[in-house]
């Protein structure tokens, strides 16, 4: 247990031997009374208060036993770590995928520590927090930005928590709103528009689409295919790997949620890429696995590989191929146009064939079915028409009653 130390008083043997209280050296300078005790770490902790504040004191010393008894004791020293400190070192020591490592630095330091800076963590109040979002939409950021902005805060106060730091996350405060994507309506592209973009790429790319909407593979799982990926008899694609960037380096790794999957393979996609392996045979590519300083070294026959038999790099294909690509089968160059669009028509296809979204969520390689449905329940066919046959199918139309006047007159 602690206790109180009156830092003004002594005790000391009386005349008769009897202890008595007498002034200290101290008396009538610096604060008056310091609380002492043992922190959980076994370590002795105080704190001082001034004079005519010995409730204060003991109430301190009360809240700190309680909270020890509780598990939720916060060292106060440690608490006054500057926020700018632990922000750095979640970003060191927090797991992230490599790929994005680099753009969560950048985030962080641009919009999350100059806003908090060296304040003391635990002195961060959830008002500052709903504050710090009002100024971000201030700049005009996206929602979506925003809410990711607000992910990393909220991380980085966990952490803190955790640590023992403070005593509870502020993101977290029923006081404060997270904010949320605004729901972007997803339009899938026409048959026509796949076939034209098809035929504007180059000959050694075109497999490309047949892969993306009739697989439905990220562009780096697509790009991070090998000829053992395909299963042509069984009628299956396996998706183990992909290509991605590290800082400028590109890696393999696996694919999105850490969730290699097999999906269905369409037996004329399985055709397309037996004829493309015979004109353009697989190229052995070497790349670091995972992370480009302390990755292992991986090699992979890559079906789709550049002119120069060097991996697919993602930006440079947008640029060189898919953009002219775009422009020649007359579709606007747009974020919605990118390789994903083939993903999502991949994914209204099967649901407009009455495909279960637990189906074409795992097929897809997301996180979870709920994901799917919010992305895509837009696009599945409407129940109300199903549910009216099947219900007219379950209750039969009750025989037709001839009336009560009828009945009399029979009678």
């Amino acid at each position: 247990m602690g206790h109180v130390e009156d830092r003004w008083y002594k005790t000391v043997p009386g005349p008769d031997g009897k202890p008595r209280r007498v002034k200290a050296v101290r008396y009538g300078n610096g604060l008056r009374y310091r609380v002492r005790y043992i922190a959980p770490d076994g370590l002795e902790r105080s704190r001082s208060f001034p004079d005519r504040a010995k409730r204060a004191a003991e109430e301190f010393l009360a809240g700190v036993e309680a909270d020890k008894s509780r598990g939720v004791y916060v060292d106060v020293v440690a608490g006054r770590t500057p926020f700018n400190e632990r922000a750095e070192l979640w970003l060191r020591t927090h797991k992230f995928d490599e790929s994005a490592r680099g753009p969560i630095k950048a985030r962080v330091r641009k919009h999350i520590i100059p806003h908090f800076g060296r304040r003391p963590i635990a002195s961060i109040k959830p008002s500052e927090i709903s504050d710090w979002d009002t100024g971000l939409r201030a700049k005009r950021l996206a929602p979506g930005t925003r809410a990711v902005l607000f992910a990393h805060l909220s991380g980085i106060f966990t952490a803190a928590v955790d640590d023992g730091l403070m005593a509870k996350n502020p993101c977290s405060a029923r006081s404060v709103t997270a904010p949320t994507p605004t729901p972007h309506r997803i339009v899938p592209w026409e048959v026509a528009t796949v076939a034209a973009v098809r035929v504007a790429l180059r000959e050694r790319y075109r497999p490309v689409i047949d892969v993306g909407a009739g697989c439905g593979p990220r562009r780096g799982e697509i790009f991070g295919l090998a000829p053992n990926d395909f299963d042509f008899d069984g009628g299956w694609l396996h998706i183990r790997r992909q290509v991605k960037r590290v800082g400028a380096r590109a890696v393999f790794g696996l694919p999105k949620n850490d969730k290699p999957r097999r999906v269905p393979l369409p037996p004329n996609v399985g055709e397309s890429i037996r004829v493309h392996m015979k004109r353009f045979p697989p190229v052995e590519v070497t790349l670091p696995w995972e992370d480009p300083a302390t990755g292992d070294l991986v090699t992979e026959p890559l079906i789709f590989v550049t002119t120069h038999n060097l991996v697919v790099k993602q930006n440079m294909f947008a640029a060189t191929a898919w953009h002219p690509a775009l422009r020649a089968a007359g579709v606007e160059v747009a974020r919605v146009n990118g390789m994903h669009a083939l993903r999502h028509f991949y994914a209204s296809a099967l649901l407009d064939a009455g495909e279960s979204i637990k189906a074409v969520s795992e097929w897809l390689g997301h996180a979870n079915a709920a994901f799917t449905l919010r992305v895509y329940a837009h696009l599945m066919p409407e129940s109300p028409g199903r549910a009216r046959t099947a219900l007219d199918a379950l209750l039969p139309i009750p025989a037709r009653s001839d009336g009560p006047a009828t009945a009399q007159a029979g009678s």
